[in-house]
Order: C-alpha cells, then structure tokens, then sequence
C-alpha cells in the first residue's frame, strides 16, 4: 500500500486545523525519503507524521494494524493518569511488589529483593522509561485493561488496545487479536493522534500531559528514532519484539513533529541495536529531523 499525503488527513477531528499555508507539495521530498528506505525494508513499514504547527502531516499505511510491543504501554499510561485525574486513584498509592509479580524481558523490578513497596509513580516511571514489564503489570493490576480500551475509545482511537499483562498472555482479555499482534495492537495513525493529543494537552488534562511526555522524554531506548538524532529533545517510547520494532513520540524541533513508524514481519528478528527494524526506525527519524531541522 503507497503512501498518502495531505495537510491533516488520516488524522481525527480532534486535531487543530492545520495553517492555510501548508502544501503537500512542500512535504514531498521526504515523502520520497522515507518511502525509498521503507521500500528497502525486509518488512513491513508504517508511517504518521504530523508538523503540530504546520499541519503538514504524511502517512504510509496509516490505518494498517500493527503490532506495538511496548509502545502500548502509552496508553496505559495515559489511562493511569487520567484515572489520577479523576481522583479515582493517586499516584502516591502505594504498590506491594512480590516474587509472583515478577515476570521476565524488559526492566529491574524482577531482580529486586521482595516483598518491597513502591509507589505508583515509581512503577509508571519504570514502565515508560525502562519499559519494565514487571511495572506494566503492576499498573495494569491497580487500573484493569479494560479501562485503558475505555479511555482509547473516548479519545477516539477505537482500535488501540492492551491485551494482557506483559509476559502474561495466557490472560489475554481478546486471545484471537492477542495470538495476532502479542502484547497490543494500533495503527500508524492512532498512535500518533495519541501523541498529538498529549502536544496539545489533550490527552487527560494540560497538566497531566505535559508530565506524561516529561517522563517519555526520559525514555531510555534510543536505538531507533533517536539512534542519529543526539541532542534533539524528543518524548517517546519504543517497542522490541521478535518480528516488530516500534516507536513514536514528539519531536520538539524547530516546530513539533509528531513522529510514528511501525514494522511487522521483519525478516530480522535479532535483538541488537543494528537489527533491521532498528536501522529502518533509525533512519526515518534522522530525515524527519534533517527536513525539519532546516
């Protein structure tokens, strides 16, 4: 499927109206960019991205579904703090971790010593920095998935869903979709409105959001957007598995960019920093950056 480009297509309603300025036409090179290294790719790419300010915004298989990885931990972030919002819980609450608790992959918290307590902050700040699976579930334990599909689908993003707890998928809430995609399934599209939305203070609150992307910006995986862009400020989060790389966040370049790139069958599947799906990631974020770093 080729790309398509436009000022705000693919993009909710809830997105600001692009300027009257934007052209398509003054996107065009890097479409031509990022479509030659996507086309190069043994695999799969999606795209979305969008100049907050501009409203330039081009997609490649934007409302495709693919696999997130860890990248679904967003949303569950962004459903924990809305619940915070609410006062339906605080993120001072305290978070008993135990040996059963612990689960493998990504993250510290399965090599501590147990019992020990935690706060909910300290298992949000795990989760979305170290992406700790063991901290994913924790969070999911105290906010239950179903709300994060509630939340996704009052910010209109109806197919951006958690299925199970990480490492846990034998309690998938939708096996079918779970057996499919793993740990959650989005489009290049949704995912990115998502970021959008946190931009623009959307998301839960101006408050809560603006403290959900200074900690994304604390993300400490910086193989695939960021793998080339040393020194640009970025909130986002990435996402490993065997067949996906994933990653999106905000780009505070000379304007916002929000960037959104996605792989599935990846015929690479090591897990190394110069893995293809890392590499491809890698260098899309470096011509996001080089076209709007100008």
């Amino acid at each position: 499927m080729g790309a398509t480009l436009s000022t705000a297509c693919g993009i909710s309603a809830q997105t600001a109206a692009p300027s009257p300025s934007a052209s398509p036409a003054s996107v065009a090179p890097l479409r031509r960019t990022l479509d030659s290294i996507a086309d190069a790719h043994r695999g799969v790419v999606g795209y979305s991205i969008t100049n907050i300010e501009t409203g330039e915004h081009l997609e490649r298989r934007g409302d495709e579904p693919f696999s997130t990885a860890s990248l679904i931990k967003v949303p569950v972030l962004v459903a924990l703090f809305d619940l915070a919002e609410q006062k339906l819980l605080n993120l001072d609450d305290p978070v008993l971790l135990t040996d059963i608790d612990k689960v493998g992959g990504a993250g510290q918290l399965q090599f501590l010593r147990t019992p020990t307590t935690l706060r909910l902050w300290d298992v949000a700040w795990l989760m979305s920095t170290l992406s700790d699976n063991t901290a994913t579930n924790l969070v999911l334990d105290r906010i239950k998935i179903r709300r994060v599909w509630q939340k996704m689908e009052a910010l209109g993003l109806p197919r951006t869903k958690v299925h199970s707890g990480s490492m846990t998928r034998i309690a998938s809430v939708a096996p079918d979709s779970s057996a499919k995609y793993g740990l959650g399934v989005t489009t290049p599209n949704e995912m990115a409105q998502l970021f959008m939305l946190m931009a623009q203070g959307r998301a839960v609150s101006p408050s809560a959001d603006s403290t959900m992307l200074w900690i994304l910006e604390h993300n400490e995986d910086d193989s695939k957007l960021m793998r080339f862009n040393y020194g640009v400020r970025a909130a986002h989060k990435t996402g490993d598995v065997d067949r996906s790389r994933t990653d999106c966040g905000v780009l505070y370049l000379p304007a916002r960019v929000v960037a959104c790139v996605l792989t599935k069958d990846n015929v690479d599947t090591r897990y190394w920093t110069d893995s293809e799906g890392n590499a491809v990631i890698a260098q899309i974020g470096r011509a996001i950056t080089a076209f709007w770093k100008r």
